[in-house]
């Protein structure tokens, strides 16, 4: 019999019977148009395409006009592109250079709009994928995001203040560890779990808090998620998780392994949330497994090496902008992710557009030794078919240079180390040097992922 979780983590059996109002209370207090925005996309999701362009392209406008008022940063470039706001068009847009996140980073206080009215709030990127970035937004950013977020859990038939666990670890997020913001927490039915903190112990606890809660959304990391549905797995444990609709994985690549591992273990199915704190919640997938972009309030450009957009089905580099960040405008925002557009439509009828396939960040992808691209999966499968190793992660550190970190577990045996050396070197090239660290753990990274591979390799 599969080994049951200890309840006696707490009893959450009994939600607040006020969530949903309190929730909405909170948004109002808060001065966060959070659900006459919500209102608003119930009802833009279904219009026409070129309906939803018509509003991307007149907030388009809104945006650019703050930035040149507001932004002296943005302004020059505004200026130099030689914009015409009132006669804009999406191909006029596309002369305005992209920025970066080193753009952002050095010049940020010359982007930010200091006097906006509703206030100016600081926030930090997690910092997985380098030095972590501070930027500023406004109550309209804060809104546009959790409102698209919660018009995304309609669709799997959950409502604003249902019971929700969020296993998650930026340091922004693990602050709220007061009275005062642990009983905000359980007034509007959420519990937060430490992602930073999964230990073998610790892990258990989780899955008893989990089983006692009841929630009907899950939502954290894939890594994380993955990392407690493997300790379950192995533990012998499924939650029972009856009222339970979805669980949502963010911050990260879900890989295929994980999402059947996870909607196994939960016994719910698994949907991608896909969006970057500085960017903003990018789209978000529906129950027929499409990943739907927040068109209303963010436009995106996949764009080829030379800047020019990439055609329905052929990979490029995510480039946002961000409509409601008007406080620090995100403009042509490099993200340093890499995406397909699909030229499928919404399966139920929305004009949102339709990304084919998230593939991840330019430092997920391995470079062979002949300067060929890959992806990350091409090395993962090499470890995943062997057993014996509990946790491991993959470091190119030069084209000729890479070095696995594992923790070996029961069934691990020393040939599997040259196992994993041949599968890499028919990989990435035989005169690949693979090096093989056995080590006790491998923490994460700053922001609470765990990264299955890392390459410190510049894409060609």
């Amino acid at each position: 019999m599969p080994k049951r979780p200890n309840r006696s983590s707490g009893n959450f059996s009994s939600p607040p019977p006020l969530a949903k109002t309190l929730y909405r209370l909170q948004e109002w207090a808060l001065k966060r148009p959070t659900f006459a925005f919500l209102d608003e996309l119930e009802k833009t999701q279904f219009l026409p395409r070129q309906a939803i362009q018509a509003l991307q392209l007149k907030r388009l406008q809104a945006l650019l006009k703050t930035a040149l008022a507001h932004s002296p940063w943005h302004a020059k470039r505004i200026q130099a592109a030689g914009l015409d706001l009132a006669k804009l068009t999406f191909e006029d847009f596309r002369r305005l250079p992209t920025m970066t996140r080193e753009d952002a980073r050095r010049h940020g206080d010359e982007m930010v709009w200091k006097e906006a009215p509703g206030g100016v709030f600081r926030y930090t990127t997690g910092g997985s994928s380098g030095e972590p970035l501070i930027f500023y937004f406004g109550r309209a950013r804060q809104a546009a995001d959790a409102a698209c977020r919660l018009r995304a859990r309609r669709w799997w038939g959950v409502e604003p203040g249902d019971r929700e666990v969020l296993l998650w670890g930026a340091p922004v997020e693990l602050k709220r560890t007061d009275r005062i913001k642990a009983l905000r927490d359980r007034l509007c039915n959420q519990l937060l779990l430490n992602a930073f903190e999964m230990s073998k112990a610790r892990m258990d606890a989780y899955l008893a808090q989990m089983e006692a809660y009841r929630p009907k959304v899950i939502y954290g990391y894939a890594s994380s998620l993955a990392l407690l549905a493997e300790h379950a797995e192995k533990r012998g444990i499924r939650p029972h998780l009856s009222d339970l609709k979805v669980v949502f994985a963010t911050g990260e690549p879900l890989y295929p392994h994980q999402q059947e591992l996870i909607g196994r273990v939960f016994s719910a199915p698994v949907a991608r949330e896909y969006g970057a704190r500085d960017a903003g919640l990018i789209a978000l997938e529906s129950p027929a497994g499409q990943l739907l972009v927040n068109s209303e309030w963010v436009l995106v450009e996949l764009l080829d090496a030379e800047g020019q957009p990439v055609k329905s089905g052929k990979m490029g580099e995510v480039v946002v902008t961000n409509l409601a960040s008007e406080v620090q405008p995100f403009i042509r925002y490099r993200t340093g992710d890499f995406a397909r557009f699909s030229a499928e439509p919404c399966h139920s009828g929305r004009g949102l557009e339709v990304l084919q396939e998230v593939c991840g960040r330019s430092t997920d992808f391995i470079i062979r030794e002949d300067g060929t691209i890959m992806h990350a999966l091409a090395l993962i499968y090499v470890l995943r078919e062997l057993p014996g190793i509990e946790q491991f992660k993959i470091i190119q550190e030069t084209r000729e240079l890479v070095r696995v970190q594992l923790v070996p577990g029961p069934g691990w045996q020393e040939s599997h180390a040259e196992r994993i050396v041949q599968g890499l070197k028919q990989r990435l090239g035989a005169k690949t040097c693979v090096q093989i660290e056995s080590i006790d753990a491998i923490p994460p990274e700053p922001s609470g992922k765990f990264r299955y591979v890392v390459s410190k390799v510049p894409p060609p």
